[in-house]
């Protein structure tokens, strides 16, 4: 089956999965606590949007951000789906301390844009075992737009699993970009993994 084709039906299946497996809190997370974690992330994000920084200091600034706020390891693992099978143990760790650093410069960007803009928590909801956080983005100019993130606590502590900005879900896109990346490399894991540090 060619590679192209073997990952559609895998992803789909990987999918099926990936909800039924989808991070499941301990009971310690509440409606409050999820709360609490995102505001503590808006006002970071908030602190570095005002900060003045240059661009590669404001980059520096987000990656810290996503270490502390975000379920790095899941993310990662649910970015490289099916290929995590036939990767060893040391490119599953390099490809998640590549893609951390990628994700951050690439989502850092949409955060740079709400310079003189903010972001402000407006709702959390509990969805099946985890809670879902809305925020707002103002930014100048422009009509405010939705940012949410889902919160667990799946490895003790509560961080976020999935963020959608505008409606476009993070887990989902950057599934399919790193599986095009593997596509176009042929399958060749330390290829992308090279090739990811350089991406923004």
């Amino acid at each position: 089956m060619p590679i192209l084709t073997r990952r559609l039906f895998s992803t789909g299946l990987c999918g099926v999965v990936a909800a039924a497996a989808a991070p499941t809190p301990l009971l310690a997370l509440t409606e409050a606590s999820a709360e609490k974690l995102i505001d503590a992330l808006v006002a970071d994000i908030n602190k570095v949007i005002a900060s003045g920084k240059s661009e590669s200091g404001m980059y520096k600034e987000f990656e810290r951000i996503f270490a502390r706020y975000s379920d790095t390891s899941y993310i990662a693992a649910y970015a490289m789906g099916v290929d995590a099978r036939r990767a060893s143990s040391a490119q599953k760790k390099a490809f998640s301390k590549a893609f951390q650093g990628y994700i951050s410069r690439k989502y850092g960007k949409r955060f740079r844009e709400f310079i003189g803009g903010k972001l402000e928590v407006t709702g959390v909801r509990k969805v099946k075992s985890w809670y879902e956080v809305s925020t707002l983005a103002y930014l100048r100019g422009q009509a405010p737009f939705e940012v949410t993130f889902h919160v667990s606590d799946r490895t003790g502590k509560d961080l976020f699993f999935n963020m959608y900005i505008e409606g476009v879900n993070l887990l989902l896109t950057e599934r399919t970009e790193i599986g095009a990346m593997l596509d176009r490399r042929k399958g060749n894991i330390d290829q992308m993994i090279a090739d990811l540090k350089k991406l923004s």
